[in-house]
């Protein structure tokens, strides 16, 4: 009997949850927690899913992490203004530089391709990524395929393991949450207690 596509897709997650590069997971926690001592900010950048998740990770951040943290995408009349007056893909570049990116703050990126010039593809994370690198700020990815421009520049960026062509996002975006609770309940990272964790 054929394996259903809930089957396959949950032997996928257990399959790519074996395959995460942990040396990888450990150096996140050791720039995030660098980044924390120098009273730096993260900034969440993805579009789409990405942007969804961007949000999330900005409140488990804030919250349970202790650390000041953005994510462009949450703030619509200025996402809007600027796509329509500058153009999308300077977007997040022009956001940055009105918060004043350094070199104390980091940039995370939450993508499935992790940005591709040459394809047209989430060029304005290509150009937030560059740009970060120009102010020398850390930059952190979970991403999918390849990994893209994302994974090339990164400090530290997890490439989730593409086991099916027809799976690359939907499973991309479910490890993109799955690793930053990770990190927000890691015991190096979280401050605060989570509510049912809590609850006795």
């Amino acid at each position: 009997m054929p394996e259903n596509y809930a089957e396959r897709y949950l032997r996928s997650v257990q399959r790519i949850a074996e395959r995460i590069d942990l040396s990888t997971l450990d150096k996140m926690i050791s720039l995030i927690s660098v980044l924390r001592e120098a009273h730096g900010r993260l900034f969440f950048i993805g579009v789409g899913g990405g942007a969804g998740n961007a949000g999330h990770a900005v409140n488990d951040f804030r919250k349970l992490v202790g650390l000041e943290c953005y994510a462009p995408t949450d703030n619509p009349p200025e996402l809007t203004a600027r796509v329509n007056d500058e153009g999308w893909e300077s977007f997040f570049v022009n956001w940055l530089k009105v918060s004043r990116l350094s070199v104390k703050d980091g940039l995370f990126i939450f993508s499935v391709g992790g940005g591709d010039l040459e394809n047209n593809i989430s060029a304005n994370i290509v150009r937030a990524v560059e740009f970060a690198k120009e102010r020398g700020a850390k930059i952190l990815g979970i991403v999918g395929r390849d990994g893209g421009f994302t994974a090339r520049s990164a400090d530290a960026c997890l490439i989730v393991p593409t086991l099916h062509a027809d799976m690359v996002t939907p499973l991309t975006e479910s490890f993109q949450s799955i690793l930053w609770h990770l990190l927000v309940s890691h015991p190096d990272l979280k401050l605060a207690e989570m509510k049912w964790e809590s609850v006795k």
